[in-house]
C-alpha cells in the first residue's frame, strides 16, 4: 500500500546495495511497470517529497521501517581490560613467581639503591619476611586461588622449598599439557566443513545491522569466518557482558553456515530466551529466503511433529530452542553449526548429547559469565576464545545496591523508575508467596500496574504475560527467575531481588543483567535480611557483585566465584595438588607458556629472565594517573612473550594515553630485552653505568657475557646491544 500510493508521482529510490535495488525495482514494476522511476545509491532513513513538482525521494529504510543507527563511535579503545581482574586488595594472598605464597599489605613509595623515586608492592612472607616488588614487576604476583578453600602457609623468603615445588610443578605440567595438545590434535584430525568465502548475500546481511559494529565484535566475526572457511572444526568461545552484541556475532555465524548450505542448530538453557531468540532471528533475517523455528515447550505438539519433520528433509534452515533441540527423535539432513547460549546451564545429560552432535561441526559458544573450567580452558589458551570487552556507545554501568527490606525502600525505588517512564522486574523466587508479594507492592504504589509471572504456569500464560510486559501493557513484573536468562526489554531498568543471599553468584549476574540495556541509568537492588548476620560466603557473593557493577563484571564474576568455591572440582584429582601448591593462576600461566612452547606459538624454552637497570624505566603517574591501570599495564607488558606483543602495547599506550615520555621508552626497550632474554635463555641482564652484562645458559652452565654501552645511550642503541649479546 505504501509503495502504491507513489504511482501518481515521479519517484527516485534510494537504496544502498543491489539487493535492495532489486526488491524495490520488483515489488514496483509489479504495481505499475510503465511509470518513469530512477535509482540512487545512498542512505536516507526517511523519504523526501517535493510538492511542487510532485518529486519523491523514497528510501529502502521508509519501506522496511527499519533505519540504520549509524553514529559516529566517540571512543573505539573503551573497554574493561580482562587483566585487569588481578587487583590485589590488602590481605589478600599473593604468589610470587620466584618466592611463593605471601600476603599483600598494599602499595609503597621509596627510592631504589640508585636514589630514584619508585613504587613498589609491599608483599608479607613467614618468619616477618617482607618484599618490595617494583611496580614493573608486577607481572611476578598473582592472586592465589586454591584446589580448596583450606588456607596455605605463606613461603619464607631465601628458602629453596619454594624453587623445588614450582620445579615439580613444571615437571607434571609438561606431562599434562603434551595430554591435552594431543587430544585438542584428535578434534582437528577429525575434520569439519569448509565453508566458502563471504558472498554478496553475506555483505548484504552484515551491512542491514542497524548499529555500528564494536572493535571487539568485527574481531570476533572476523575469527569465527577465518575458523569456518579454514576446514577444522570450529569449537569458539564468545564471551562478553550482558547485552554486549554476543547475538548478533552468533547470527552472523548462523548466516554464513545458512549461506553455505548447511543447518544451524541454536541451542538455549530457558524456553523464554528460545522464545526470544527465535523472534529475534526472524526480525533480523526477514528480508532473506531463510526458513527459522523454534522447539520448546511453547511450541504445539501438533507443529512440533511438523517441524521435526521439516528439520529431516532440510527445510527448517535455522533451528532454535532447549534442549529439546537435541532430543533422540531430531534428526538434521546437513548440520554444519551448533551455537549454544550459556553452555554451564544444562545438565550432564544434555551435555553427553552435545558431544555426539558436535561430532565434525562447527560450534559457537556465547557466554556472559564462562563457568570456571570454560574459563580455565581460555587462561591457558586452549580453547579458542574471542572476548567481547567494549560496551555498546551510550552503555551506562549498572548502579548496584546491597540492603535489607524495607517498605519506603521498595517504594522509592519502583516510583522512581515508574515516573520516568521505565519498567520494573520484582524477583521473588517462591511461587506459593508471590501473588502476596505482589498485592503489597500494589498497597505500595497503587499507581503501578503489576502482572505476576512463574515457572507453573501454562505455555500459553506465560507467553501472554512476557509479551504484555514487552509491549509495556504493564510496568512491573512480579516474577520467578523465570526471567533469569535472554528478556530483553531496554525500558525496564530496574530490578529488585528478594532474598538475594539465596541465589548463587553467576544466577545474581544474569538476574542483573536484565536491566541497563540502553542509555539510561539502571539500578539493581540486591535485598536481604539482617546484612550483617549473612553467612561469609553468601556476604562475599554479594559484595563481588556490588564490586562488578563496572563494564566487564562477567569475567570477574566468573574469576571470583572461582576465588570463592576453590578450583578442586576445576581439574580433577591429578591436578588439585600442583593447583594447591602454586595456585590456580601461576599454574595457569605456567601450562599456557608449556602449551605455546610444545605449540611452537612461544619460546622453546622457559626462562624467565630478569633484567636489572637504574633506568627510569617507568610509567610515569602524570603519563597514567590511575595506579590499577599502570599495574595492569606493566603485568601485561611482563607477560608478552614476543617483540610484535610489546610494539602492540607501545601502540595503544600512544592511542589512549598520548606521546611517549622518555620514561616509557626505556620501558618497553627493557620489555623487549626481557623477551628477547626469555627466548635465547639469558637468566640475566644487568644495565651498569657503562656496561651490559648478560648471562647466558650454554648447555647445563652459566656463562657471563660483558659489553661496553654506547656513551650516548638510546633505547633504539640499547636494544642492539642486547640483541647482539643475548643471540
Amino acid at each position: 500500500p505504501l509503495i502504491a500510493a507513489l504511482l501518481p508521482h515521479a519517484v527516485t529510490f534510494l537504496a544502498d546495495s543491489e539487493r535492495e535495488e532489486e526488491r524495490l525495482k520488483a515489488v514496483w514494476e509489479s504495481l505499475a511497470p510503465q511509470k518513469n522511476y530512477q535509482f540512487e545509491r545512498g542512505y536516507l532513513s526517511e523519504g523526501l517529497a517535493d510538492s511542487r513538482d510532485q518529486k519523491i525521494i523514497f528510501p529502502y529504510a521508509e519501506w522496511t521501517h527499519r533505519p540504520k543507527i549509524r553514529r559516529q563511535r566517540q571512543r573505539s579503545t573503551h573497554h574493561s581490560n580482562a587483566l585487569l581482574l588481578e587487583t590485589f586488595d590488602p590481605g589478600d594472598l599473593v604468589v610470587h613467581m620466584n618466592h611463593g605464597i605471601g600476603r599483600f599489605i598494599g602499595f609503597d613509595k621509596r627510592p631504589n639503591h640508585e636514589g630514584v623515586e619508585t613504587e613498589y608492592l609491599l608483599v608479607e612472607y613467614a618468619q616477618a619476611g617482607k618484599l618490595f616488588v617494583p611496580l614493573h614487576q608486577s607481572h611476578l604476583i598473582t592472586r592465589y586461588v586454591g584446589a580448596n578453600l583450606s588456607v596455605p602457609k605463606l613461603s619464607e623468603i631465601g628458602s629453596p622449598k619454594w624453587r623445588h615445588i614450582r620445579e615439580k610443578t613444571e615437571r607434571e605440567i609438561l606431562g599434562y599439557a603434551n595430554e591435552l595438545l594431543i587430544n585438542y590434535a584428535r578434534r582437528e584430525l577429525v575434520g569439519g566443513h569448509t565453508f566458502p568465502a563471504d558472498t554478496e548475500e553475506m555483505l548484504s546481511f552484515e551491512n542491514a545491522f542497524p548499529y555500528i559494529e564494536t572493535d571487539d565484535q568485527l574481531a570476533a566475526i572476523d575469527a569465527l569466518k577465518k575458523d569456518m572457511e579454514s576446514g577444522k572444526p570450529m569449537d569458539r568461545l564468545i564471551g562478553g557482558d550482558v547485552g554486549y552484541g554476543k547475538t548478533e556475532v552468533a547470527m552472523r555465524a548462523a548466516f554464513k553456515a545458512v549461506d553455505g548450505g548447511k543447518q544451524v542448530a541454536v541451542l538455549v538453557p530457558t524456553t523464554l530466551l528460545a522464545l526470544q531468540h527465535y523472534e529475534n532471528f526472524v526480525s533480523r533475517f526477514e528480508d532473506f529466503p531463510i526458513r527459522i523455528a523454534h522447539l520448546s515447550r511453547f511450541v504445539k505438539p501438533r507443529d512440533k511433529q511438523e517441524i521435526i519433520e521439516m528439520t529431516k528433509r532440510g527445510s527448517i534452515d535455522i533451528l532454535i530452542g532447549t534442549h529439546r533441540v537435541i532430543g533422540d527423535d531430531i534428526g538434521f539432513k546437513d548440520l554444519g553449526l551448533v551455537i549454544i547460549d550459556e553452555e554451564q546451564r544444562f545438565g550432564v545429560k544434555a551435555k553427553e548429547h552435545l558431544k555426539k552432535l558436535k561430532a565434525g561441526v562447527d560450534c559457537l559458544t556465547l557466554s556472559a559469565t564462562p563457568i570456571p573450567r570454560t574459563l580455565y580452558m581460555s587462561l591457558i589458551g586452549i580453547r579458542d576464545v574471542s572476548e567481547i570487552r567494549t560496551p555498546p556507545q551510550d552503555r551506562l554501568p549498572i548502579q548496584s545496591i546491597l540492603a535489607e527490606p524495607s517498605d519506603p525502600l521498595i517504594q522509592t525505588a519502583i516510583r522512581r523508575e515508574i515516573h520516568r517512564g521505565g519498567q520494573v522486574y520484582f524477583i521473588h523466587n517462591r511461587v506459593e508467596s508471590i501473588f502476596e508479594v505482589a498485592n503489597n507492592i500494589k498497597k505500595l504504589v497503587p499507581e503501578a500496574n503489576i502482572i505476576v509471572g512463574h515457572g507453573q504456569l501454562s505455555n500459553d500464560e506465560i507467553d501472554k504475560i512476557f509479551h504484555t510486559f514487552k509491549k509495556g501493557e504493564a510496568n512491573v513484573l512480579v516474577a520467578t527467575t523465570i526471567v533469569e536468562n535472554g528478556i530483553d526489554i531496554p525500558n525496564a531498568n530496574t530490578i529488585i531481588i528478594d532474598r538475594a543471599d539465596t541465589f548463587g553468584i553467576a544466577d545474581l549476574y544474569q538476574l542483573r543483567g536484565r536491566v541497563g540495556r540502553w542509555n539510561r541509568k539502571a539500578f539493581c537492588y540486591f535485598l536481604v535480611r539482617k546484612v550483617d548476620r549473612l553467612p561469609e560466603l553468601s556476604r562475599k557473593r554479594l559484595e563481588a557483585l556490588v564490586t562488578t557493577s563496572g563494564h566487564g563484571g562477567g569475567m570477574k564474576v566468573a574469576l571470583r566465584d572461582l576465588e570463592l568455591r576453590g578450583a578442586g572440582d576445576l581439574l580433577g584429582v591429578e591436578q588439585s595438588g600442583e593447583v594447591s601448591s602454586v595456585g590456580f593462576h601461576l599454574y595457569c600461566k605456567l601450562l599456557k607458556k608449556t602449551i605455546q612452547s610444545l605449540k611452537g606459538e612461544g619460546p622453546k624454552h622457559l626462562t624467565e629472565c630478569k633484567i636489572e637497570t637504574s633506568l627510569p624505566a617507568k610509567l610515569p603517574d602524570l603519563y597514567v594517573p590511575d595506579v590499577s591501570l599502570r599495574l595492569d599495564i606493566y603485568r601485561r607488558l611482563g607477560e608478552a612473550l614476543t617483540l610484535k606483543e610489546v610494539d602492540s602495547l607501545k601502540e595503544e599506550l600512544i592511542d589512549r594515553f598520548g606521546p611517549l615520555p622518555p620514561e616509557a621508552d626505556w620501558l618497553l626497550v627493557i620489555s623487549k630485552g626481557r623477551v628477547l632474554g626469555a627466548e635465547r635463555r639469558c637468566p640475566l641482564i644487568k644495565i651498569e653505568k657503562h656496561t651490559l652484562v648478560v648471562q647466558k645458559k650454554v648447555g647445563k652452565d652459566l656463562v657471563d657475557r660483558r659489553s661496553l654501552l654506547p656513551k650516548t645511550l638510546t633505547p633504539t642503541s640499547l636494544f642492539e646491544v642486547i640483541d647482539r649479546m643475548t643471540t
